[in-house]
C-alpha cells in the first residue's frame, strides 16, 4: 500500500462542519467497509496501470462523510503525496461549481431571469445572430453554438510558414500535443501578447500577458458561432462563457467575486479561481505538460486554454478546489440549498436547476448540471458534472449520496484516456448506490 501512496485521512472534518457520525434516516444503510474496499481496489488498479498519478475521493450523504481518502502522488515522479489540502484543476466541473451556482443565487434573488436575452443584457451582442439567446438556453446547452473556439491559436503563427500542428512527427514537428505534433518555429503575436507585465494587460500565464483589445476578436467570433439548430442539445464551452458575461453585466461584479460570496457563506476556503492568489504552489496539483501554447508544465494556472485567455476566470473552466470543499457544496445541494442552518440557495431554485426540463425532447440535461439518460450507471434524478482533467462529482437525491473523484489524468498528457475506457468513475458511482 505504501508503494502507491494511499493515505487515509484522519477524521478532522468536524472543523469544516462536515459530521462523520453514522447517517440518520438513511433509506439504505451504507456499508462503509465494503464500499471502501471496492474503491481501494479500483484506485490501486488505476494507479498501477497509469490512469492518473493520484486522486482525492470522498463519498458522503447530506449530513455525513463515509469515505475520505487520498491516493498516490502529484505526478509520476512520486515525490509529493496527495494531501487533503491539495487543490485540483476542476476543468468543466467549474461550469456547475462556479457559474451555475452563481446563476442559481442570482435567479433566487431575482437579480437575473432565465428568460433574459443575451443581447438585452450584454451590449456587445446586440444586433448579432445570437442576441435572442436566453440564459435558459445557455445553461441547457440548447443554443446551437459550436462546441468551442480555439481562440488562443490565433495568437500563434510560424516563422517557416508551415501549419502550427501536424499529424506526423518530423524534423519540423518534434514535440507532441494531444495526438498531434507541434511546429518547432512557433511565433507569438506581439500585438496582443507580451512576456513582461504591462499596464492594463491581463495575465494569462506566469510569463504571459494579453492585450485586452484581443477580446473584441473573441466576441466577434462567438457572435458568429451559431452554426447548429437552436433548441437541440449541443454541449458548448461558449454557453457558459456567455452566461458569465450576462451575470457580470447584471451585477457589475466579476464571476470570481460572485462565486466567492457563496463560498464564504459556506465557510469553504480551498476553492476558487487563480489558486496562486489563495493557496501555496506546493498545494496545487499539476496538470498537462503543454508543449504548444505555454511551453511548460501547467501548475497553478488553468489548463483550459479558453479560460486562460480570459485570465483564469471563466464560466467554462478555471476553478480549483479540494474534494473537502466540494463535499460541502454537495451537502448543501442535497439539503435543498441549506447548510448548517443557513439557506444558501432557495429550495425551489435547486429543484428547478437539477431537473431535466427538456426530457420530453430527449434532452436530459439540467440547468448547468449534467444529467444522463438512465442506464446501468446513472438513475433518472442523478446530477453532477465531469471535467476534462479527470474530475467527477455526482449526487443522488433518491438516497442523498454523493461521490467526488478528483484526478489529474492529463498529467503528463491529455492523450491518457485510460480512466474513461475503464468507466472508472461511473463504476464507483454505481457501486456506492447499490
Amino acid at each position: 500500500m505504501k508503494k502507491i501512496g494511499v493515505r487515509i485521512v484522519p477524521v478532522f472534518l468536524i472543523l469544516l462542519g462536515i459530521s462523520c457520525h453514522s447517517l440518520k434516516n438513511t433509506k439504505e444503510p451504507f456499508d462503509t467497509n465494503r464500499n471502501e474496499a471496492y474503491i481501494d481496489s479500483m484506485v490501486n488498479n488505476a494507479l498501477q496501470k497509469g490512469f492518473f498519478p493520484g486522486a482525492q475521493i470522498i463519498v458522503g450523504s447530506k449530513d455525513s462523510v463515509f469515505v475520505l481518502k487520498n491516493y498516490g502522488y502529484h505526478d509520476y515522479s512520486k515525490t509529493e503525496l496527495v494531501k487533503t489540502n491539495d487543490v485540483y484543476d476542476l476543468a468543466s466541473m467549474s461550469k456547475v461549481l462556479g457559474a451555475t451556482l452563481v446563476a442559481m443565487h442570482l435567479v433566487g434573488e431575482d437579480k437575473i431571469s432565465l428568460e433574459d436575452k443575451l443581447g438585452d443584457v450584454v451590449g456587445v451582442y446586440k444586433n448579432t445572430a445570437i442576441e435572442d439567446l436566453t440564459l435558459f438556453e445557455l445553461l441547457t446547452h440548447t443554443t446551437g453554438l459550436k462546441s468551442g473556439i480555439v481562440f488562443y491559436q490565433s495568437l500563434l503563427s510560424t516563422s517557416n510558414g508551415l501549419p502550427l500542428l501536424s499529424s506526423q512527427q518530423s524534423e519540423d514537428y518534434t514535440d507532441s500535443f494531444d495526438n498531434m505534433h507541434v511546429n518547432n518555429n512557433i511565433i507569438y503575436d506581439a500585438k496582443y501578447l507580451t512576456f513582461e507585465p504591462k499596464d492594463n494587460y491581463i495575465q494569462i500565464y506566469k510569463n504571459m500577458w494579453l492585450n485586452p483589445e484581443f477580446y473584441k476578436t473573441v466576441y466577434d467570433k462567438i457572435a458568429l458561432a451559431s452554426t447548429n439548430p437552436r433548441g437541440n442539445y449541443l454541449y458548448s464551452d461558449l454557453n457558459l462563457i456567455l452566461a458569465q458575461q450576462m451575470m457580470e453585466a447584471k451585477t457589475g461584479l466579476k464571476l470570481d467575486e460572485l462565486a466567492k460570496e457563496i463560498y464564504s457563506e459556506l465557510g469553504i476556503l480551498k476553492i476558487g479561481y487563480n489558486p496562486l492568489k489563495w493557496t501555496s504552489e506546493q498545494d496545487i496539483i499539476p496538470t498537462e505538460v503543454d508543449n504548444f501554447f505555454r511551453k511548460d508544465t501547467i501548475k497553478g494556472y488553468v489548463h483550459d486554454e479558453a479560460a486562460a485567455i480570459l485570465g483564469g476566470v471563466s464560466g467554462n473552466a478555471g476553478l480549483f478546489a479540494n474534494a473537502t470543499s466540494i463535499s460541502v457544496i454537495c451537502q448543501m445541494l442535497l439539503n435543498k440549498g441549506k447548510y448548517q442552518g443557513k439557506q444558501i440557495l432557495k429550495a425551489k431554485v435547486v429543484a428547478t436547476f437539477t431537473k431535466s426540463p427538456l426530457a420530453k425532447k430527449g434532452i436530459y440535461r439540467g440547468l448547468g448540471f449534467d444529467k444522463r439518460k438512465p442506464d446501468e450507471f446513472y438513475e433518472k434524478n442523478n446530477f453532477g458534472h465531469t471535467g476534462f482533467t479527470g474530475t467527477f462529482f455526482f449526487l443522488n437525491p433518491n438516497n442523498d449520496r454523493f461521490l467526488i473523484i478528483l484526478t489529474n489524468r492529463v498529467n503528463p498528457t491529455r492523450t491518457n484516456k485510460l480512466m474513461y475506457k475503464d468507466d472508472f468513475s461511473p463504476k464507483i458511482w454505481k457501486q456506492i448506490n447499490n
